[in-house]
């Protein structure tokens, strides 16, 4: 959106105030009101219309402006929409199925704490969505911690944990592919470039979850319970593993996400076709409507039922309404006023990152919606990274690691309501224990300070024609 300039910038105190002023107006609607983002955003996006008006700005420029906005995230809603088919088509074929019974088998050992914060990370992978793995495995092992004496704070720092972990870490996820389609990352390089500060986050968050568990095994009758309800399903087969195969496989070759996840849908498709898991008309109907689980296990039901294109609509009008909104910040002048203030300072590697992680650890704080903390500090760093001669894979990562990974911590935040009234456990009582969630913001600026495992800008283009070729 950097091109979206006018030809005079507000002053820098005016455009902080109309930003802080929207800003202000969105956080009354999502933590006062508790709206659905969509409406303070519109009103949001009407604000600066008129802020345009009274500029002299015709409607032309500033409908312009939304248009061009919202256009730098038509990557990402195709690939939404991709996403919804490969999970109703992963569904179908049996490949989420076996990949949470996996997680399922690895809960029945000694430290229970580190083997909830494992298998919710292997569940939130295969599901691609922290709120639907909070929403059932996580309320599961809520009543297993009850029934055990285990701590609820403790037990409700794991499962968020692990799901935030997958959230972050899969291909599934609308956060990683808002990310990379933002700062235009190839999905897989996102996540590729996230190991760096994901995987140890990870390992620490483990080791200080076993010295937490208490000691014996967990009490798996509630978990006994979810596998007999997958296995009663009847999805689960020994070609469920072929789909998640192809995609392993183009993944390594390096090729576009989209075609992979594309590739990878078809073949589920196909394998759930000929097991005759439905009828051919609403095998392919489910790749708008999503798949219907029927099993006589509710809270199964519950799990197994997702996907389609409609089930992304949701996050594609929300990404729609925030990127025209950004548009119109960069046509009047908003964000460019404040970034040719902060551009001066920063151009080193340490001083980007560092203004990226709280920009989006801000934003979370102020507006409690992940989305908007990665949309408007990805757009508005963009060429910050580029002076600084960081590649734009740095971004997307800080992106994850200070924005997708904190609104969970955020008591009035979206997440954090929302987990907080499905597990029972408030989130300042279980904040001291997401050590994934905490660490990986204290990664990401621990290596901005450093300069390890940052990405040179001219090694990315050097990738970049080793995949052209």
């Amino acid at each position: 959106m950097l091109h979206l300039q006018p030809k005079k910038l507000p002053t820098i105190l005016e455009a902080s105030l109309l930003l802080l002023t929207t800003i202000g107006i969105i956080s009354y609607f999502i933590i006062s009101i508790q709206t659905v983002p969509h409406v303070p955003i519109l009103i949001g996006i009407l604000v600066m219309l008129m802020y345009g008006f009274m500029k002299k700005m015709s409607f032309k420029d500033l409908q312009y402006g939304m248009t061009q906005g919202a256009q730098t995230g038509m990557g990402a809603v195709l690939l939404f929409f991709i996403i919804g088919i490969l999970i109703s088509s992963w569904m179908a074929s049996g490949t989420i199925p076996v990949l949470i019974n996996t997680g399922f088998l690895l809960a029945g050992g000694p430290w229970f704490l580190a083997i909830i914060f494992a298998v919710t990370a292997i569940i939130g992978i295969a599901l691609g969505s922290s709120f639907t793995t909070a929403a059932t495995v996580g309320v599961a092992f809520i009543s297993v911690a009850q029934s055990m004496d285990v701590s609820l704070a403790m037990t409700a720092g794991a499962i968020v944990s692990g799901a935030f972990f997958g959230d972050k870490m899969s291909p599934l996820s609308d956060t990683t592919n808002l990310a990379s389609t933002v700062v235009k990352v190839d999905l897989f390089d996102h996540i590729k470039n996230m190991t760096w500060t994901t995987i140890p986050a990870f390992i620490i968050a483990f080791v200080l979850f076993i010295f937490l568990s208490p000691e014996g095994s967990a009490n798996v009758e509630q978990l006994n319970s979810f596998q007999t309800g997958l296995a009663d399903a009847g999805l689960m087969h020994w070609s469920s593993w072929i789909p998640l195969a192809a995609l392993i496989a183009m993944t390594i070759t390096k090729r576009p996400a989209f075609l992979s996840l594309a590739t990878s849908s078809i073949i589920a498709t196909l394998i759930a076709g000929f097991r005759g898991v439905l009828e051919w008309g609403a095998l392919w109907g489910t790749w708008f409507d999503g798949f219907q689980a029927d099993t006589g296990n509710e809270v199964v039901n519950e799990l197994l039922t997702r996907g389609g294109m409609n089930g992304m609509l949701f996050t594609v009008s929300l990404v729609i309404l925030a990127l025209a909104l950004g548009g119109l910040f960069f046509v009047t002048g908003v964000i460019p006023s404040i970034l040719s203030r902060l551009q001066k300072s920063l151009r080193t590697a340490r001083s980007a990152t560092l203004s990226t992680a709280f920009t989006a650890i801000g934003i979370n704080i102020a507006i409690g919606e992940q989305y908007l903390s990665i949309l408007l500090t990805g757009e508005a760093y963009q060429d910050v990274y580029e002076k600084a001669g960081l590649a734009r894979k740095n971004l997307s990562r800080t992106l994850e690691d200070a924005g997708t990974v904190i609104n969970p911590l955020v008591p009035w935040s979206v997440c954090g309501v929302f987990l907080a009234d499905v597990l029972g456990v408030p989130v300042l009582d279980y904040l001291p224990f997401a050590f994934f969630c905490l660490l990986s913001p204290l990664l990401t600026i621990l290596f901005g300070f450093t300069g390890k495992t940052l990405t040179p800008k001219g090694s990315e283009n050097i990738q970049s024609l080793e995949k052209a070729n």
